[in-house]
């Protein structure tokens, strides 16, 4: 092959990468407007309403007996078919927060429900509770999540631009005997945000 040949040949390659550089940064500029609860396996929001907070035993979680500084893996929203509840994108970080981040309260407010699935490649990460940690931590990436609000502070996932880098949340209420439902989620950037993608915090 001549020398001629082979920068013809360098020319193209370069002149496909700059194309395909082309059509990133236009996706990219995009990005923000695209309607990505559509594209992602979120449930149906006009199909959900108020649900019970059932623990992995079965019982409904109440204020004043689950404990503070404690975590279980929750399903929402339930279809009632085995298979599907065991989807990561059904699966949800029930936390109780530690004393110190406010977790003694026995309202409302001393609880965090987030999405298990990991804003970077949805791996699913899990709270520790341990002295030194009380974070939520990814095993995949090493990316660790902020208890009080879900957002990423170290790994992958905190170098991603809001709102992925915040994971989507549950909002709760508890009746007059302390049990605690999910309310009806929205999934919205702007509201509980969209699992595998993020939500943006509320100033």
């Amino acid at each position: 092959m001549s020398k001629q040949d082979s920068s013809a040949k360098n020319t193209l390659s370069r002149r496909d990468f700059l194309k395909l550089l082309g059509g990133a940064g236009t996706a990219l500029a995009f990005t923000p407007f695209v309607p990505w609860g559509n594209f992602m396996p979120n449930p149906d929001t006009t199909s959900l309403s108020k649900a019970k907070v059932i623990l992995p035993d079965g019982t409904q979680a109440n204020v004043n007996t689950f404990p503070v500084n404690h975590s279980e893996v929750i399903t929402y929203p339930k279809t009632g078919d085995r298979v599907l509840d065991e989807e990561a994108f059904r699966k949800w970080q029930f936390i109780r927060l530690p004393p110190e981040l406010g977790g003694e309260p026995k309202d409302v407010s001393a609880f965090r429900v987030y999405s298990m699935v990991c804003l970077h490649l949805w791996c699913l990460w899990k709270y520790w509770p341990q002295e030194g940690r009380k974070r939520g931590e990814c095993p995949c990436h090493g990316s660790m999540y902020n208890v009080l609000i879900g957002k990423a502070f170290v790994g992958p996932a905190s170098l991603q631009a809001p709102p992925s880098n915040v994971l989507a949340t549950l909002y709760l209420e508890a009746d007059n005997d302390g049990f605690l439902f999910i309310k009806p989620a929205k999934w919205d950037v702007n509201e509980n945000g969209i699992v595998g993608y993020g939500r943006f915090l509320k100033t």
